[in-house]
């Protein structure tokens, strides 16, 4: 196969920054908070420039949503050894309640523009952790799926995908063109070397909006109440399984 990757990447709060809640339980603190590449997201390019390195594709083009902060997240794919980016636009103010399905509505708007024969997606965002987008996206192209991947093979016209699931390892042949999700164990993402960032500034950027895509980023659903997780209490040590018992019938478990 010798055609094109669309790669969706998406612009989280780091990994390792807690969390915290607006005083008004509208959502999650976003300003002057550190951010980074969805780390799903960062599998997924990966991939995508092993295959081009390999010949195996002669393109890979980085899509992200959101804000002008979302360039940032643009030039880290590039950095990554992605060819070009793809920023689709979007107000910040319509960017808190952009979901999945509006997401995947825009991916699949670009995939069909772009004739890609793949779209790679991180299996979920750790902000929200749908694990819905690479799922819509095929469904709205009506494209083979092969989702959590652990392993990806092209073989020609089909790719090989083995998956995670809960019952160990599924290894599946899908044609294509489809959409990949990764998961955790399918790469270790690189580092981008300095000489590459000053490269990735070079590198285009086309700059969309979604109604240029015949897509309406309208949400039906409405976030009522963001609440931090209630605190955990503290563990009681017991000497016996008799004791044991009896605390797990004082509180009801049994």
């Amino acid at each position: 196969m010798s055609g094109r990757v669309l790669v969706g990447v998406k612009r989280v709060i780091d990994y390792a920054v807690k969390i915290r809640v607006k005083p008004d339980h509208s959502g999650v603190v976003t300003e002057g908070v550190k951010h980074s590449m969805n780390p799903f997201c960062e599998i997924a390019v990966e991939e995508a420039v092993k295959m081009k390195e390999k010949k195996l594709i002669k393109e890979v083009v980085v899509v992200s949503c959101g804000p002008q902060q979302v360039q940032e997240t643009i030039r880290t794919a590039l950095a990554m050894g992605a060819d070009r980016g793809i920023h689709v636009e979007v107000l910040a103010k319509d960017y808190e309640s952009l979901g999945p399905l509006q997401v995947s509505k825009i991916m699949a708007a670009l995939a069909k523009k772009e004739e890609a024969q793949l779209v790679i997606l991180g299996k979920q965002a750790i902000d929200g952790d749908c694990n819905q987008t690479g799922q819509m996206t095929a469904a709205l192209l009506d494209w083979s799926q092969g989702t959590f991947a652990s392993e990806v093979t092209l073989e020609g016209g089909q790719v090989k995908v083995v998956r995670e699931i809960d019952g160990g390892l599924e290894t599946i042949k899908i044609n294509t063109p489809a959409v990949i999700t990764a998961d955790l164990r399918l790469n270790t993402p690189r580092y981008a070397t300095l000489p590459n960032i000053m490269k990735a500034k070079k590198k285009k950027i086309a700059n969309v909006k979604p109604v240029d895509l015949g897509v309406e980023l309208t949400s039906k659903l409405e976030v009522l109440r963001v609440d931090e997780p209630p605190q955990r209490q503290a563990g009681v040590k017991v000497e016996t399984v008799d004791d044991l018992v009896g605390k797990l019938k004082e509180a009801g478990r049994i």
